[in-house]
């Protein structure tokens, strides 16, 4: 099937207001100053209970963590508490452009949501975002029952990019001995560097993020590293022992066969692992809930995932916090 009309709308207005990443636009300052650039919407915010921010401690060497802290009205004694990385193909966006989206998660889940403002490439390449991911990771786990979450219910979660990090934030916390994760919640995920699946060909333009798009920010984030290893790309790793997880993926999107072969993989080292595709829609639809059942369909899902969380007990080693070998 092709896009939905109220999809195909969506694309139309958001690629032409999109700089053409990999193309004509080859700089990240330059494609961050065009989207400052843009008029924001007038929308009247998702209302929690409590916003606040705070820095936490960074990798060893490193700066502070800033993260921003959702409350929401019902979230109850021992809530699930959710690590967000947003997407931005490591480069772009940040704790503002998904602010609503937390919003909405904390209110949907019920849950105590943490967003993490990792550090961007190229300004810093891999594996930054990921070590900022994984020490705001270990603050909550720290500090989850002070916020109002239960330890044992620890999610971590992102979208694109930050759906990379959310996976890699659950392998490094397997390797080295913890915290804890109750499961892993991965929107469209940006997995692969090789950018060669099926999904890749078929969806390289037209469908707003494009093949170029994708090239350029996994360019930006790795310089000249070459991608191997499963702390860039996750497909890489091995798979056992990691919490279950639920993955969404969009008909038109590069990155829907990256994400769906995670899942399968995931199955295959006895993880379970919920793979839902949504036909018609593509990258980045979840933030569309306002103007398209589907999000709403998919976010209901997503907030379903994490309300249940319960962390599965597996033995872990002591936990370390030594900065990823590049």
């Amino acid at each position: 099937m092709p896009l939905t009309p109220e999809a195909q709308m969506i694309v139309d207005a958001a690629s032409a207001a999109f700089p053409a990443l990999g193309t004509d636009v080859l700089h990240a300052t330059e494609a961050r100053r065009l989207l400052a650039a843009r008029a924001a919407p007038a929308v009247e915010p998702i209302p929690v209970a409590e916003v606040r921010e705070r820095r936490v401690p960074g990798p060893p060497g490193a700066p502070e963590v800033r993260v921003r802290i959702y409350r929401p009205e019902s979230a109850v004694a021992a809530a699930p508490t959710v690590v967000f990385c947003h997407g931005g193909g490591f480069v772009l966006c940040s704790l503002d452009s998904h602010d609503r989206f937390c919003r909405a998660m904390a209110v949907g889940a019920e849950a105590i949501v943490v967003s993490v403002d990792y550090r961007q490439a190229p300004e810093h390449r891999f594996p930054a975002a990921a070590e900022d991911a994984y020490a705001a990771l270990c603050w909550v786990a720290d500090h989850a029952a002070s916020l109002g979450g239960d330890p044992a219910r620890l999610v971590v979660a992102g979208d694109s990019a930050g759906g990379n990090l959310a996976a890699v934030t659950a392998l490094l916390a397997r390797d080295r001995g913890g915290p804890e994760i109750a499961r892993q919640l991965l929107l469209y995920p940006m997995l692969d560097p090789a950018c060669a699946t099926e999904s890749y060909r078929q969806n390289a333009d037209g469908y707003f993020t494009t093949a170029a798009h994708l090239r350029w920010y996994w360019r930006q984030y790795l310089g000249s590293h070459d991608g191997a290893g499963p702390y860039a790309n996750p497909l890489d790793a091995d798979l056992s022992g990691l919490p279950a997880a639920h993955i969404v993926t969009a008909e038109f999107d590069p990155l829907r066969d990256e994400g769906e072969d995670y899942g399968q993989r995931l199955r295959q080292a006895g993880v379970a692992a919920e793979i839902q595709r949504y036909d018609g829609m593509f990258h980045g639809f979840m933030s569309m809930a306002d103007h398209l059942p589907e999000a709403v369909r998919a976010n209901t899902a997503a907030y379903a995932a994490v309300r249940t969380a319960s962390a599965e007990r597996r033995p872990t080693r002591a936990r370390t916090r030594a900065v990823t070998e590049h």
